[in-house]
Order: structure tokens, then sequence, then C-alpha cells
């Protein structure tokens, strides 16, 4: 019997694993992917937005501000990039102004730094401004992350506390038995005192499981993507439009490794697993930053790629008890700017609805930080040179676009909640991130893999636990 059991194991998910266990707690986690973080928080704008944005008297309003000032100190704690790159909203027309003027209120209230700059301040600092640039609200503590990082951080911090992870594991049904709950995956059952239901754009359906009350609707909107090459220079700050009503528009972000993001679109898409770019999606953000932007290099793209956000008929979070459900509560609707208020929402709902369900005894055995894996290209000559005496692998280049070695790709396959398919490779160590996108290095991966769990090459997914990429051997 799990005294508290958690649906999802995306950013919301694993931040509630890895704060609730630093109790002493029975805990587990169940999600449906091959690996932590597969959903909305493996495909979004890595933002870790200041909280401007949100209308006032909601939670994404509350909780934005404080997520957001959480992130510095919780990514020092968890060994994970975190990097102040500062944001500009732009206004091209007189109407757009007067949209800044709104936003430019909310900061002042909320007591987020912020300056106004007239078209020409911006440009001098941003040479690819549009010239149709009128004003530019700035937004200088505006930082960006590494999403599923911070996700699969959590999830280590929370499985060497003693939570318990199952991966491949989709909720089929659940029922409620006197006072507690029986989650199904098949035939195998999960008893718990308390369901966190964090399960992103199946929230909804998770909820309706168990519930005749269930209140909202998860309507996934798609946003679809560019990366640019890490050579490319467009961009210091992340150039946001005046938002409209579909959202913040499309943006150019830096990221933390020198790529740069250029979307996303807003599309309903009924299909709540279609993750697939369209040339119409396409060509909508190849318009669309061309109002806010010039000489951008779209030939310098690596890669296009779509996320699912799991906006829902109710415009704010959803993080509350389900009224016919005692003891089982939604962390739902959580789009942007989920992500960066995922550390308050996890305080927010641990302080508000969990501490009056459960006992919550400190666990002084819990350690709540972690060690920043070995990367290899971050370390200084004379360090890379004493790691690899001690263990040649770290001298063995696997990925030339990133600097990757096969001892920082073991290592990740050992670890903790380590990786178990050449996707998991990737968003944890990069390889495959760079120009050629795995071109050549991606054998190499898939052949360690393979060889480190001791597995036939044909067995290792690229994804999905199902998902393989060889078929047969043919030699």
């Amino acid at each position: 019997m799990y005294d508290v059991l958690i649906l999802g194991a995306g950013i919301s998910g694993s931040m509630l694993a890895k704060d609730l266990s630093q109790y002493k707690l029975k805990i587990g986690i169940l999600d449906k992917e091959n690996d932590i973080a597969n959903g909305a928080t493996n495909a979004n704008s890595a933002i870790v937005h200041t909280g401007y944005d949100p209308k006032e008297g909601t939670l994404k309003a509350k909780l934005n501000v404080e997520g957001a000032r959480m992130y510095q100190q919780l990514c020092k704690d968890l060994g994970c990039k975190y990097k102040i790159v500062g944001a500009y909203v732009v206004a091209c027309s007189e109407e757009e102004k007067e949209t800044l003027k709104v936003l430019k209120k909310r900061a002042e209230e909320r007591n987020i730094e912020h300056e106004l700059l007239s078209g020409d301040e911006a440009r001098h600092h941003e040479k690819n401004l549009s010239d149709d640039v009128l004003e530019a609200l700035s937004f200088p503590t505006t930082a960006v992350i590494y999403p599923w990082e911070v996700a699969i951080a959590c999830c280590e911090v929370a499985v060497k506390n003693g939570v318990e992870l199952h991966l491949n594991s989709e909720v089929t049904n659940i029922e409620r038995i006197d006072d507690y709950y029986r989650v199904y995956v098949g035939d195998i059952y999960y008893d718990a005192k308390l369901i966190i239901n964090a399960s992103g754009v199946y929230a909804d359906k998770i909820c309706k499981m168990v519930s005749d009350k269930c209140n909202f609707e998860i309507k996934p909107r798609k946003g679809e993507y560019y990366v640019l090459d890490n050579d490319v220079d467009l961009v210091h700050n992340i150039i946001f439009p005046t938002p409209g009503a579909k959202g913040k528009g499309v943006l150019a972000v830096p990221t933390v490794y020198g790529n740069t993001l250029l979307g996303p679109t807003s599309d309903e898409d009924d299909n709540r697993d279609d993750v697939s770019t369209s040339s119409e999606g396409l060509k909508y953000v190849r318009d669309n930053i061309g109002r806010i932007l010039k000489n951008v290099p779209l030939y310098k793209s690596i890669r296009v790629f779509a996320g699912l956000r799991p906006s829902s008929s109710n415009k704010d979070f959803i993080i509350e008890e389900v009224e016919d459900c005692p003891n089982f509560i939604n962390v739902a609707s959580i789009e942007s700017p989920g992500l960066a208020s995922a550390p308050a929402i996890s305080k927010y709902t641990i302080d508000t609805l969990i501490k009056n369900r459960l006992s919550l005894v400190m666990n002084e055995k819990a350690v709540m930080k972690r060690q920043r894996p070995v990367v290899m290209s971050e370390l200084r000559e004379e360090e890379r040179n004493k790691l690899i005496k001690e263990n040649p692998l770290y001298g063995k280049m696997v990925c030339r676009c990133e600097k990757i070695s096969e001892g920082e790709i073991v290592d990740a396959i050992h670890n903790v909640v380590g990786a178990t398919s050449v996707k998991g490779i990737k968003k944890r160590v990069r390889p495959g991130m760079g120009k050629c996108q795995g071109g050549f290095c991606e054998p190499k991966v898939l052949a360690i893999l393979a060889r480190e769990l001791n597995k036939s090459p044909l067995d290792i997914p690229l994804d999905k636990k199902n998902g393989k990429i060889l078929v047969k051997e043919n030699r």
C-alpha cells in the first residue's frame, strides 16, 4: 500500500516525487512512457517565465512568480543547467503598445524587474529585431533551462530516497475501495491512500475513471518548432511578440546549449499522441517569426519537432481534490507557464492539499541534492586528463558535434533511473543533438546500450519500449 501514488512522471509529477521523498512516506510513480519526461516536458520552449503574463487572481499568476524565483537555487541543488538570458516582449503596432502597458503594470504589481525600451533602444541590443518593432518591454531576469534534465534529476533524487518508479505502466482503470484507491495497469494493480493525477494530456481521462464530477476537459494544443544550429547568432534575449488570444505567439529562444528555437504554433489537436510536424504549421512559424525578427537563417535549421500542451476547458491550473473522491488530487491543465511554475506547484500541492491528509514526518536520511554528472566539455583540460587516466572511456569520443564521450554515455545508462533507449541517452547527455542529428553517433550509442544492458542490438528501442530501430541481422 502506497501512501502516495503519483500518476505521471513529467515535470509536475517528478517535482512532487522529489519534494515528498523528504518525508517518511511510501511513494510510487506510474508513467505510461518508457522514460521520464516524455510528454509535455519533453517538447516545449524551456523558458522560466518571470510571471508578468498570467491574469491577476489566477493560480498561474501566483505560482509562476513564486516558481520562477525558486528555480536558480533548485537547479544549483540538482546540478542542472540554468541560464539567465533576459526577454523582450515587442510591440509592432499602437494596439500592441497598449498591451505592453498592461504587462508593465502587472510586472510592477508583482515586483518583477522590467524596463520599457524604444524600438531603437531594443535594436541597439538585438540587431536582428524587425524594423517594425516600436517598443520592447525587457525582463532581464528571464531564464532558460533544460526541462527534461530537471525532471530526470528530480526523479533521481526521489528514487534515491526510496520512491518506486514504474515506467511503461499505463493506467487502465481506477477503483475506490473503502478509504483507498486501486490503480490498475492491465492485470497488475497498485493500492494507495492518496492519488496525485499529474498525467498531462490524459488527466481528464484518468479523473473520469474514478469520478462522476470531473469538471474539466483536456484540449491538447500542438506546438511546432524549428531548431537552429548553435553557430547561429540571431538573438541573445528571448524575443516574444505581444501575446494574443492563442497565447504568447511565435518566439525566438536562445537555449542553454546555444541553439535557437523558433516557434511554437498553437493549434488544438484531438489526437493526444500526435507529435508530428506539418508543412502548414512550420509555414506558420516561418511567416510569424518574420514579424518580429529579420535575417532569420532558416537554412541553418537542423531539426523540427512538435509537442502537445495539456490545455483545458479551464483556463487556469487545476490543483484540487476531486469533489466526489477524497484524497484524489488533480494537478492538471499545467500548460504554460507550467514549467516555470513547477517548483511552486509542488509546494502548493503539498502545503494546501497533502499536509492535512497525511502525516508528514521528515526523513532525516533523505538527500535532496544531486551532484552534476560528468560533462567532459565543461571541464578544464587537467580535469579531463585526470578522468581519462582513471577511466579511458572518457577519452573515447562518440558524438563529435556535441563532444560527448563513451564514458558519459555509460554513466547515463548505469545512473539511477538510467537510460534504456537511444532517446533516453540523447535526453541525458546530448549525443544526436548537434548538426548531424545522430547521423554519425547513433549506431555507436545503440551498440553501447546493447553492450551495457546485455541485450541484442535488435532489442534496443529508439524511444518507446517497442519502438525498435533494427529489424533483423543482415550479415
